[in-house]
């Protein structure tokens, strides 16, 4: 076989293409998300799409495709002026201002559980956290006052 590879080149996997066993385990120690926390509001965009799907679905019946509904909303999105685009800058700005809102009270919500977190994790000494008994040093052993 000129300029081939062999069968044991062509079984190695590419180093490019391995999947790293390690990899996944990074991320675990993330935490994970709130569920209680507000969702970000949507785009002008996604509030017209909202929209568009409906109508889109009702003319093309027979087109169930998302990546068709999605690329024939981005073409008239861009063909939209900005006076058409309007209603839907207006509602998307309207959920934004309702989201910050939401976000406030939230972050509030978080503070005030923080603090009551920490108040009650306080009834421990330092000492008894850190493992450093003043009482259990009387074992007999007194290295400073033996001199």
């Amino acid at each position: 076989m000129k300029g081939g590879k062999s069968k044991t080149e062509s079984m190695k996997p590419h180093a490019k293409l391995a999947v790293k066993k390690g990899a996944a385990k990074k991320g675990s120690k993330k935490a994970g998300k709130d569920p209680n926390k507000p969702k970000r509001p949507a785009s002008a965009f996604f509030v017209f799409m909202e929209e568009f799907r409906k109508k889109f679905s009702e003319e093309n019946p027979n087109n169930k495709a998302v990546s068709a509904v999605g690329k024939a909303a981005g073409h008239k999105w861009k063909s939209m002026s900005d006076a058409e685009k309007a209603p839907y800058v207006a509602k998307a700005d309207k959920r934004k201002v309702e989201y910050e809102k939401n976000m406030k009270a939230y972050n509030k919500k978080q503070a005030s559980g923080a603090n009551a977190a920490e108040g009650d994790e306080s009834e421990k000494s330092t000492s008894e956290v850190n493992g450093d008994d003043e009482a259990g040093d009387d074992d007999g052993s007194e290295e400073e006052d033996e001199e």
